[in-house]
């Protein structure tokens, strides 16, 4: 059904609960958007709690908004792009996709992985799921893109560019930047006048799955013709080319603002990754799993972290250990609970482009070139 905020909500392929945004010009809005669809979640959890209890049934409902479940299945968070109709991919092989790859620095959910080599964490929960580059797959041979094509505009003009290989952020800062850097990168292919270097990867989906371990990113990954270089001095590249970008007149302010956050991410990383607990998700998961081993002395196969893992993603506020962490102010917030709770019965609306210079926070005016976002 659609509810009165202009989402969708619905249960996809395995009986799970999907909620879709409203299509947004704005981060700020994207990020309020996003999480008012938990709050929407989190009262049915409650409303359903209630007819248990009413009717004698006695358990808990628990609601994670995660990636993968206990026995391998796993369920994406999805971004739609309105981008340029554009016929020759060559350009988003060549640079959308080795983004995607490399920014799992900062929108990794992280994830502690059993298999046959043992048990490692890792930065990304969708990392292991993926096996093509671009395909129309969306279950079994999951691909990075999915060449699904519903413009919700001029189909002669625009395209949906639909992304499937993202995680599911609880923290907000990383909702914001994920989407405002892919907003930024795709500005850049679409203009055509900007030369851009070619990142296609020797192999994009074992780069995804070695990035995706490789957590302070110590080994280079190959390029189809060249070695790659590591991931932060890669992504400052991609920085230079992206303010030059934003010197232009169509720059928005929020695109102006997730540049500068991006490149404070990434200098953060190269210097101090655990630094960035207070706004990466698989960063802040690390340093509570970390400081439970070094507590209790146990091994990251234990179910302790396993619990941990999970807890992480609970929505509750008084269970689930982001929420638990927020609450003490340990979390860089993008949005109010004011901004959330309007959210979730008021569509997002349509905006005037403007061009604002950065600052703490941009204006509701900035337009980002992200009409939707939906989340899982």
């Amino acid at each position: 059904m659609f509810l009165e905020n202009g989402s969708r909500l619905y249960l996809d392929v395995g009986s799970h609960p999907e909620y879709a945004t409203a299509e947004c010009d704005t981060l700020v809005d994207a990020v309020a958007q996003d999480k008012a669809g938990e709050s929407i979640l989190r009262e049915l959890v409650e409303y359903a709690q209630g007819q248990l209890s009413d009717e004698g049934i006695r358990g808990d409902i628990y609601l994670f908004k995660n990636n993968t479940d206990s026995t391998g299945n796993s369920y994406g968070c999805h971004e739609n792009y309105c981008i340029e109709r554009i016929d020759d991919l060559t350009r988003l092989e060549q640079v959308f996709i080795p983004y995607l790859i490399s920014r799992q620095i900062f929108t990794g959910a992280g994830k502690v992985v059993t298999n046959a080599k043992g048990t490692a964490y890792s930065m990304s929960q969708r990392a292991e799921h993926i096996w093509e580059a671009i395909s129309s797959a969306t279950t079994r041979s999951r691909p990075i893109i999915n060449t699904r094509d519903e413009p919700h505009a001029d189909p002669e003009k625009y395209r949906r560019l639909h992304v499937i290989v993202g995680d599911s952020n609880m923290s907000e800062f990383a909702t914001y930047l994920k989407l405002g850097t892919a907003a930024v990168v795709l500005a850049m292919i679409e203009d055509r006048n900007t030369v851009l270097r070619d990142y296609n990867m020797a192999s994009p989906i074992n780069a995804l799955r070695d990035i995706s371990y490789d957590l302070w990113s110590k080994e280079p990954v190959k390029l189809s013709k060249r070695a790659r270089p590591d991931g932060p001095r890669d992504s400052r590249r991609s920085l230079r080319t992206g303010r030059t970008v934003l010197a232009g007149p169509s720059a928005s302010a929020d695109q102006v603002h997730a540049v500068q956050l991006w490149r404070e991410v990434i200098e953060q990383y190269r210097n101090d990754p655990m630094g960035l607990a207070d706004r990466v998700d698989w960063i802040a998961k690390l340093q509570i799993i970390e400081r439970e081993r070094e507590r209790s002395g146990v091994e990251l196969s234990d179910p302790k972290i396993a619990l941990i893992d999970l807890l992480y993603h609970d929505t509750s506020f008084e269970r689930g250990l982001y929420y638990r962490r927020q609450a003490r102010g340990h979390l860089r917030r993008m949005v109010s609970d004011e901004e959330i709770a309007s959210a979730t019965h008021t569509p997002p609306r349509r905006h005037a482009r403007t061009c604002v210079a950065p600052s703490s926070r941009p204006p509701k005016s900035g337009v980002a070139t992200t009409p939707s976002t939906g989340s899982t």
